[in-house]
């Protein structure tokens, strides 16, 4: 955890030294010296990481190492507002008049020159505690390699397995009907699930024995070198191999393995370059029934491995395969029998707070193995925190946009060569989902996911994590990151002004209730980043509040989403210069944004969706290059000369994804009709005309063509009978995903079609409340040679869809299924 701590400050103070303000640059040797030291100490700060567990004086080390890092963030932040502060007065007598703070120079140099002293001291507890085997590595060691490498065997106690098999018998039948070529079978899911257990079963198997006159078991693990991996095959034939190259390696393989039907397992596999990977299957005999197996927590290996045709995820168990493995390992000295009456009840409980997670409750089972009295068992429950018991608060489901948001408010999210943000952020949501460790709750017609949540165990393990490193605690007391809900008590933010991030907490259907003591204490938390009030309700008076959070200038993130009730933002939110996100989505009573909006130059990501009183945005909107999403943009008309026109949208030339609101034709004038054809970065766009009036709006979006590396396309509410003309394989000839929802739409345009033989790369198609639409499924199929999913619903008039009721709430189809 300190490991992520210090990455995140280093990338942050980069930043910064490049930007060179005035104050900064004061500091410039102290900040350069600690980030040479921070640097210098990266190379075993994850081994330190590991060991504090086990050794309470280096765990001390490493949290005295975590605040003085954030302590040193804390006057970086200070010096880059004291620069921005300092520039308002550089001109002239004004620079006489006032003179640089004399008193924040001279603390804050004393500040760092203390911070560095006691970090380099740190630095030499930590290499001693190490060993002194640590400045050996310190030149060779992969920053990259978070982890030790995990062995595993084909050995395995079969007495400690259960509720199984279903999941051999299934990776067993596909490797009876193996044939040509190698198949590749991938048994992926989170960690303790129980895929390499499954994966020693299939290989221990007595017919699997008689079937593959060779059988190698391979643990790849994190740390793996394709030469080491070739060894370790030849090992398992007999052959030692001992200063062959990789070649020659191959070769040996490929004699030993000629003609014979093998299997081969690959545990626990991490690398996402496949390339090692090719070069050895290359060089495997083909044919005869040979089979490989991959277990991974990542979804993407077995991709690039080739192996995601046959792919299992293990289930976790159900209610009495949890208890009677919980059994088999806590009461094995009975044989499995729980003799004592008293323990059975507590056992359950644990057992129900495992979740099914067969290493969970291993790893239980073990702890209670030599402990016969109820008050051991007892205490081992309680202190096994599982809120979900008590207050269902696993259930909550998070929006993958706000848990990604929240990232790079915090500047968690890695920026690597001017790489969009939300992107980058989106990548990192992505890992999590291929490692199993964050669950998809709900997902578009097209796969894109839109909320998640976490597994009860894997939260729990994070808890203690983020207990552990001051990250967060329940008590709100000592810790930088706590979550607003109903209940919390003033008390728990009194304590504690190093707050970094306060994030409304909710469950689905539920709001917030704040009282005006828990409320007023939001801007005592000076060097707060990250603030969301979404879907909160405040005792006090709302102008008030954001008065009062108007202080907070080290803000990067804030959300008023559905926070009532929220008419207009006061002055006082124009000092937010830091601001990267600025959320007020659902927020109807909002009729106006203030002109110093467009002062936000940080700003990425803008969201006004929803807003059903806001007519339009500020002037000169146009001005925020930084901008990557905006949502709900609603156009100026004619008459409204102080808000955006359509056009200033040619100058944000880093959107990505844009939301268009078009309700009036002055909206768009004659001029400003390529507006956004040029936005090169823009991938997904949705143009919405609800409620919109008069027949002249529907010649404007007529004319409104759309970037031709446009990759998703949603229309709302079209009010013309006969599709946009641009909407055509050639004028979006990159376009994969459409979707067309309401409106009066009847008939595609010719050009929908294709001409000169053209055809869509479209890949995912839905069709919604379109009752007038006439369109044959025959016509589609010829138009759209790449579709894999078409999900339609009341539209009555779709021909041959292999929809049942496309009339009604219809349904899915998709290639190489049946019709449902």
């Amino acid at each position: 955890m300190v490991d992520a701590v210090v990455t995140v400050f280093l990338e942050r103070l980069l930043n910064t030294l490049v930007e060179e303000g005035r104050v900064v640059n004061e500091f410039r040797d102290q900040f350069e010296k600690l980030q040479d030291e921070l640097q210098l100490m990266q190379c075993f700060l994850k081994d330190a990481d590991k060991q504090k567990r086990k050794n309470q004086t280096l765990h001390g080390i490493m949290a005295k190492l975590r605040e003085l890092i954030y302590e040193s963030e804390d006057i970086l932040a200070d010096c880059q507002l004291q620069s921005r502060e300092d520039n308002q007065f550089s001109n002239g007598c004004l620079a006489r008049i006032y003179p640089p703070n004399l008193h924040f120079q001279n603390q804050t140099g004393k500040r760092l020159r203390k911070i560095n002293e006691k970090i380099t001291d740190i630095k030499q507890s930590i290499m001693s505690y190490l060993g002194p085997s640590i400045t050996n590595d310190m030149g060779r060691i992969d920053a990259c390699n978070d982890q030790m490498p995990r062995w595993s065997s084909p050995v395995y106690d079969h007495t400690q397995v259960v509720g199984l098999e279903d999941d051999t018998k299934k990776i067993k039948d596909w490797l009876y009907n193996a044939d040509v070529g190698i198949l590749k079978i991938g048994i992926v899911g989170m960690g303790g699930l129980g895929k390499t257990t499954i994966a020693q079963m299939v290989f221990n198997d007595r017919e699997i024995e008689d079937r593959f006159e060779r059988r190698m078991w391979i643990s790849v693990s994190q740390s793996f070198d394709e030469e080491q991996i070739m060894r370790s095959m030849l090992r398992t034939l007999g052959d030692a191999s001992v200063g062959d190259d990789r070649g020659e390696l191959l070769r040996k393989i490929n004699q030993y393995l000629l003609g014979k039907r093998y299997l081969i397992v690959m545990d626990d596999v991490w690398s996402l370059d496949g390339n090692w990977w090719s070069r050895i299957s290359e060089g495997l005999p083909k044919g005869n029934g040979s089979s490989v197996i991959i277990t991974t927590r990542l979804v993407e290996v077995l991709r690039k491995m080739e192996a995601s045709e046959a792919m299992h995820q293990p289930d976790i168990l159900n209610g009495n395969n949890s208890w009677l493995l919980f059994r088999k390992i806590a009461f094995a000295a009975s044989g499995g029998d729980c003799t004592k009456p008293e323990l059975e009840k507590i056992g359950k409980e644990i057992v129900q707070k495992c979740n099914g997670l067969p290493l969970a409750i291993k790893a239980i089972g073990g702890m209670l193995l030599y402990k016969s009295h109820y008050h051991e068992w007892k205490r081992i429950a309680d202190n096994f925190r599982d809120e979900l018991g008590e207050n269902d608060d696993t259930d909550c489901v998070v929006t993958k946009e706000q848990l990604v948001h929240w990232w790079i408010g915090e500047g968690f999210v890695p920026l690597r060569s001017g790489r969009p943000s939300t992107e980058a952020g989106e990548d990192c949501f992505s890992g999590l989902t291929n490692r199993c460790l964050v669950e998809v709750v709900e997902k578009t017609y097209n796969g894109t996911i839109l909320t998640c949540k976490i597994h009860d165990m894997v939260r729990e393990l994070v808890i203690k994590m983020a207990e552990n490193d001051a990250f967060f605690k329940v008590t709100g007391r000592g810790c930088r990151h706590f979550g607003i809900d109903t209940k919390m008590d003033p008390k728990q933010l009194a304590a504690n002004h190093k707050l970094r991030a306060l994030l409304s907490t909710t469950k689905t259907g539920e709001v917030n209730k704040i009282s005006s003591s828990i409320a007023n204490k939001f801007s005592e938390c000076k060097y707060l980043r990250v603030l969301d009030l979404c879907k909160s309700i405040f005792e006090m008076s709302l102008t008030s509040l954001l008065s009062h959070i108007g202080f907070l200038q080290h803000l990067t993130y804030l959300s008023l989403s559905n926070t009532h009730p929220l008419i207009q933002l006061p002055p006082s939110l124009e000092n937010l210069k830091n601001l990267e996100i600025l959320n007020v989505s659902y927020s109807q009573n909002l009729k106006v944004l203030p002109p110093y909006l467009t002062k936000f130059k940080k700003l990425r990501v803008l969201d006004v969706s929803h807003c059903g009183s806001l007519e339009y945005l500020p002037k000169g909107l146009g001005r925020l290059s930084n901008l990557e999403v905006l949502l709900g943009f609603r156009p100026a008309r004619a008459s409204q000369l102080d808000g955006c026109r359509i056009a200033e949208l040619r100058n944000l030339s880093r959107l990505r994804k844009l939301g268009l609101h078009l309700v009036w034709d002055d909206e768009i004038g004659d001029s400003e009709v390529s507006a956004l054809v040029n936005l090169q970065q823009l991938q997904f766009l949705t143009i919405s005309c609800f409620d919109s009036h008069g027949s002249g709006l529907v010649d404007k979006l007529d004319k409104l063509y759309p970037p031709q590396e446009l990759h998703e396309l949603c229309l709302q509410f079209y009010p013309g009978k006969l599709s946009p003309a641009w909407l055509n394989p050639i004028s979006l000839h990159m376009l994969r995903y459409l979707w067309i929802s309401s409106g009066n739409l009847a008939t595609m345009h010719e050009a929908f079609f294709g001409e000169n033989n053209s055809a869509w790369k479209i890949e995912g198609l839905m069709l919604e409340s379109l009752s007038d639409l006439e369109v044959e499924w025959k016509m589609v199929q010829q138009v759209m040679p790449s579709l894999k999913i078409v999900n339609a619903s009341w539209c009555p008039n779709l021909l041959s869809f292999p929809i049942e009721d496309v009339g009604f709430r219809g349904g899915v189809w998709a290639k190489g299924e049946n019709r449902r």
